[in-house]
């Protein structure tokens, strides 16, 4: 006699994660979320870097003007300096004899210091009308160069190299022989940025 026996129940699967035996099926484990940049602030310093750096270049630019302004004004300056004491020499060479007393004045005018104390003493302005009356003759200064020695800040007084060529003509207007000079002018700049001759020496320091 045959006995049929049955078969035992199945043991239910245990679940598993994919890929991996005998593991209970979990969530995948995701990265923390990352964290949104502050837009705003990034903004902000972008920003104040930009306006440092038009500023600095605004420094810059304004610090080169400065000093382009500063450089044309003492180099207009010096020029005022050499164009006085070319005026001097000319003044002091050339006459007419039909404005002789214009032209003398319009040399003392333009002195001032020590020249202006020597011609104005002893009556030597109208000594030197009469003596340029009595040669019945004209003269004329042309300047052939003129160079700029140094400033004293102090003083305000320049000191300027004139040289000249001067030219007399008789009364018939036959000309003499021309005559080169060279003079140490000394210009100085009073409170009211006026220019005058101060004073006049020969180059090696004589009077």
């Amino acid at each position: 006699m045959r006995v049929d026996v049955a078969d035992p129940p199945k043991q239910p699967a245990k679940p598993t994660v994919k890929g991996v035996k005998g593991v209970k099926g979990l969530k995948p484990v995701k990265p923390p979320p990352r964290r949104q940049p502050h837009r705003a602030l990034v903004g902000w310093i972008s920003f104040a870097a930009a306006l440092l750096a038009i500023g600095g270049l605004a420094g810059c630019l304004a610090l080169l003007l400065v000093q382009q302004r500063h450089a044309a004004a003492q180099q207009a300056r010096d020029q005022r300096f050499v164009d006085a004491a070319e005026q001097t020499v000319v003044n002091m060479f050339s006459y007419k004899q039909d404005n002789i007393d214009e032209s003398v004045n319009r040399f003392y005018n333009g002195t001032s210091g020590p020249l202006r104390g020597m011609l104005g003493a002893n009556n030597n302005i109208d000594n030197l009308k009469g003596l340029f009356r009595s040669t019945n003759a004209t003269s004329e200064a042309v300047v052939n160069g003129a160079a700029l020695e140094g400033i004293d800040t102090v003083t305000d007084n320049a000191s300027v190299l004139v040289s000249v060529r001067v030219t007399v003509a008789d009364v018939d207007g036959t000309n003499k022989p021309s005559m080169p000079y060279r003079l140490r002018v000394i210009v100085h700049e009073d409170d009211q940025g006026r220019m005058t001759g101060y004073d006049l020496k020969y180059p090696d320091g004589g009077n």
